[in-house]
């Protein structure tokens, strides 16, 4: 069994989820809300301290049509960041529908929510992990 975290990546707030890989269920976990990126990575520290995941599972946001944007660019240099900071592989998850399934107020402070959708949805495409 490997424990996975997965991440809703924002410019302001960072979502984060958990799973394993045995009963295959995320959960959201917490929301990162640090005012500058080494506040972020030393909250990431600290859960991927408590959890020790085998992976991080990062969504990937494109636009309807599949095209990348800005954001697809910032996810995955954060992903890559995850993987050069901590040495814990980062998994990109096309998270184009996972606003939708929970709702769009993005004010209602759902991030932790989108990571748990987008960690699900990992589990769903990877049947093994």
């Amino acid at each position: 069994m490997e424990t996975i975290l997965g991440f809703d990546f924002g410019l302001k707030r960072i979502g984060v989820a958990v799973g394993n890989t045995l009963i295959r269920q995320a959960q959201p976990l917490t929301i990162i809300n640090e005012p500058t990126n080494d506040g972020k990575f030393a909250a990431i520290a600290s859960l991927l301290e408590q959890w020790r995941p085998a992976r991080c599972i990062v969504g990937l946001p494109l636009h309807p049509d599949g095209a990348e944007h800005e954001m697809t660019l910032r996810c995955r240099r954060f992903a890559n960041q995850l993987h050069g900071r901590f040495g814990i592989p980062a998994v990109l998850v096309d998270e184009r529908y996972s606003s939708s399934v929970i709702g769009s107020e993005r004010g209602s402070r759902i991030d932790d929510q989108a990571a748990a959708i987008i960690l699900q949805q990992y589990f769903d495409q990877h049947g093994e992990t």
